[in-house]
């Protein structure tokens, strides 16, 4: 929260600058609004007609589901209790949103469906929107764009959309009948929730998926960061804020998009995106476990026992050898060594022959079912954020390291490689794979023990521990691979640190030197180093949860200043000093500066 609220300040006071330094006036100042929130500066401009919406304190969800579009409310004054399938009712069709920055998910989606060149948007700096876009000089990709909520790079004019063609595609996927008008791509469009969930329904397969693997950051390092631990990758939405007609400086906002079974739904209530995000996630969470997460096309081969050649495999009650092909009940495995092992298989794992002429017990298995295989295999449940903690590392040391053969991962069942239950899963390791559904760590190489840890390695009991002491596993996962970033791996994104060239060398150096400098000043304590980042907008900051300080570079003493200040905050985030602008800027420079010991 201290940390979300020290980036609204910077974000306006960002805003500010820009509209002081080009003399944009009342825009600047509109600028300064939307900076803060994710809403477009035409929308924070325009002043759209009053809704239910604008409710101050009414929190709803709906989804389409089954044919049936249903609406559950709630008033965020009161307690968080969980919305019940029982107590949904039907959506009214009276029911109005405005499109807020959703516009933009049509418009990617049209993109990609059409395999349209998108050329970067360039950040030329004078335009107050660029914010959500770049830094002057800079540029953004379709998939950033969309993630960061860059409404100069889908503007139709820019991309040179043709209204005709855009029709022409909508109702060729039985669109309603305004998501047809290219000129409706505004955030003060406003159409029914009815509408819009039945627009996302219609969106075709191919650009849904691809959306919903990019949107997946938007819990991650977007508009809503900070909430994947609330929501794991289940919900994948394009988030909106808009100004609230009824209470003039304040906004409304949600997000729309889907669950990860394809399910159209829309949120919103009082206050700006990631507000809205975070408050709903209690309430929703129930909701979620109703859904069915599909296996995603990525499929896994397994050889299992790669290290222990088999000698027979016979049926569970007597001594008929299986015979080659799927196996269907439970077996025994007889190795060349004298040991047994028993197997469960429904299908999915097959008995062939090597090259040699040796039995050999291979395994098919979707991504979700595989990963949950080897949570139950190398860890436990006991702690479900460790669990999925450890599900998120699974995944990706799969995608990194496994081979690739006829459209799958291909990897050993091995103690070298990852071990793999040789049955169904349980349904709580299935969960913690569904939960965190398609995530990987990018940017990083990973690894883990069960017990040791080291420079990114994770340590599974470490991670339960922290699991124990109420660390998220989003934050678990940052403590080892606080450069990495979360995303689907199927998402074209690449991870969202830059490292800042030298700062993390010159940090390693001073950060032991600092420690002895501060010995015995209260509330300090030494943090793992963190990941050096380069800031994108705004002003520096320390993300405690994920370990990362962003500065913009390292070349002059107050640059020096600015990254001792970042590491700062970290060193004292459990204390009261960490909160102290003043004490943690004149640290920072007595450190820089002088010799002087820190009390």
């Amino acid at each position: 929260m201290v940390r979300a609220l020290r980036l609204t300040c910077d974000r306006l006071a960002a805003a500010l600058r820009i509209a002081l330094v080009t003399g944009v006036g009342w825009l600047g100042m509109a600028a300064a609004h939307a900076f803060a929130t994710d809403a477009p500066i035409s929308a924070q401009v325009a002043k759209p007609a009053s809704s239910s919406l604008s409710s101050q304190q009414t929190l709803r969800f709906a989804w389409l589901r089954d044919g049936s579009a249903q609406l559950w409310q709630a008033n965020r004054g009161g307690a968080a209790v969980g919305f019940s399938p029982q107590a949904a009712t039907a959506l009214p069709a009276t029911l109005e949103t405005p499109l807020g920055s959703v516009w933009k998910l049509f418009v990617y989606g049209y993109l990609v469906d059409r395999n349209m060149a998108t050329p970067d948007y360039t950040c030329n700096g004078g335009d107050p929107e660029e914010v959500y876009c770049c830094m002057t000089g800079g540029h953004v990709d379709r998939e950033h764009a969309l993630v960061q909520s860059c409404g100069r790079f889908f503007e139709p004019a820019r991309l040179q959309l043709d209204p005709a063609d855009w029709r022409k595609y909508w109702s060729a996927a039985h669109a309603p009948a305004w998501l047809r008008d290219l000129h409706a791509m505004t955030p003060t469009h406003r159409v029914s929730v009815t509408a819009l969930l039945a627009a996302l329904q219609a969106m075709p397969t191919r650009p849904r998926d691809a959306a919903a693997s990019t949107l997946v950051s938007v819990l991650t390092s977007g508009r809503g960061e900070g909430t994947v631990s609330l929501y794991g990758s289940l919900l994948r939405v394009k988030t909106w804020t808009m100004p609230n007609p009824a209470r003039p400086g304040a906004s409304i906002g949600g997000a729309a998009g889907w669950l990860a079974d394809g399910t159209p739904v829309w949120l919103g209530g009082s206050g700006g995106s990631a507000n809205v995000l975070a408050s709903a996630a209690p309430r929703i969470a129930p909701l979620l476990t109703q859904i069915t997460v599909p296996d995603d096309g990525a499929c896994v081969l397994v050889d299992f026992f790669s290290r222990y050649p088999i000698r027979e495999v016979l049926g569970d009650t007597g001594p008929a050898k299986a015979l080659e092909g799927p196996l269907r009940d439970d077996f025994r495995i007889g190795f060349i060594n004298g040991n047994w092992a028993r197997v469960t298989s429904r299908g999915e794992l097959r008995l062939d022959r090597d090259a040699a002429g040796a039995p050999q017990v291979v395994g098919r298995f979707g991504m979700n079912d595989y990963v949950a295989r080897v949570v139950e295999r190398e860890g436990d449940t006991q702690q479900p954020e460790a669990a999925k903690a450890l599900a998120v590392a699974a995944r990706t040391y799969v995608v990194q390291h496994g081979n690739h053969d006829h459209g799958c991962f291909r990897i050993d069942d091995s103690s070298s490689t990852q071990r793999v239950l040789p049955r169904p899963a349980s349904t709580a390791a299935r969960r913690a794979a569904d939960q965190t559904d398609a995530l990987v760590l990018t940017g990083v190489p990973v690894q883990y023990h069960h017990d040791k840890a080291a420079p990114g390695q994770m340590s599974w009991l470490a991670a339960k521990a922290s699991a124990q002491n109420g660390q998220t596993f989003d934050a678990i996962l940052a403590r080892t691979w606080p450069q990495g970033t979360l995303t689907s791996f199927e998402s074209p994104l690449s991870g969202d640190c830059v490292a800042v060239a030298g700062a993390q060398a010159w940090l390693a150096h001073n950060a032991p030197l600092w420690a002895r400098r501060m010995d015995g000043a209260a509330g300090y304590e030494t943090p793992d180093l963190p990941a050096v980042c380069a800031v994108r907008e705004g002003r520096p900051y320390a993300d405690a949860q994920r370990n990362r300080v962003y500065v913009y570079r390292l070349q002059t003493e107050e640059d020096r200043i600015a990254l001792a200040h970042e590491y700062i905050h970290l060193a004292f985030q459990h204390h009261p000093r960490g909160l102290d602008e003043t004490f943690v800027e004149r640290t920072a420079r007595v450190l820089i500066r002088t010799d002087n010991p820190i009390q």
